[in-house]
């Protein structure tokens, strides 16, 4: 096992895949859990004392070496509620930019190619995150700028036109600049080597405080 404290922006940007089961619960964050962690975002980007937030830990396995595959797949087992709620706000701060027109930090095509998109990729390759059943269409559909329809993933759609009504024009850069600065325990795990109960139970009674706050020195 791996773990390591590390910037959520600089983990997604790297070249890879995270990949939800299916033996997986779908989707269930409610508009509680993503108004707090908005409201968390701007709060962080408007506090110059601290330098990060921590919004808990992401645990996945890690390919076998003797996979092949163009991008390295990540197989998620903790943490898919809180990735998939990133990648709808970065999803509706992608479309605001374009709404508003508004030059800002980080360009609309390395949101794009950074955060949500294998851009070398064809085919499902090309996401970041993979969801599960109805979820993935959904996320896909949000991605690719699609009308969502009845069929659609309730929670996914709500949650999406949710941070599409909180983002505007005076917050934006506020929204970027939060998002920047969160901070996960990547935890990379090993096939036929570690026990992922194990791990959750290592974690779990460190009595980690999810809210904790990093601060500069």
């Amino acid at each position: 096992m791996k773990a390591n404290e590390a910037n959520l922006f600089k983990v997604i940007n790297q070249p890879q895949q995270f990949i939800i089961p299916i033996y997986q619960r779908t989707y269930n964050w409610k508009e509680k859990q993503c108004e707090q962690l908005f409201k968390d975002i701007l709060h962080i980007s408007r506090d110059d004392k601290r330098s990060g937030h921590f919004i808990g830990s992401i645990v996945y396995f890690q390919e076998s070496i003797y996979t092949s595959s163009t991008v390295p797949q990540r197989l998620v087992i903790d943490g898919q509620q809180r990735l998939a709620t990133i990648t709808l706000i970065i999803a509706a701060l992608l479309q605001k930019i374009k709404e508003f027109k508004i030059d800002i930090q980080v360009s609309e095509q390395k949101l794009r190619n950074y955060y949500l998109f294998n851009i070398e990729e064809e085919d499902d390759l090309k996401y970041k995150l993979l969801l599960t059943k109805k979820d993935k269409q959904t996320l896909i559909d949000i991605l690719e700028e699609r009308t969502l329809d009845n069929t659609a993933s309730r929670l996914l759609a709500r949650n999406f036109n949710y941070f599409l009504s909180k983002i505007n024009s005076d917050n934006i850069h506020h929204v970027l600049d939060g998002l920047q600065r969160l901070f996960i325990v990547d935890v990379a795990l090993e096939y036929e080597k570690d026990n992922p109960q194990l791990i959750f139970e290592s974690l779990n009674s460190t009595g980690l405080d999810l809210s904790c706050k990093f601060r500069r020195n």
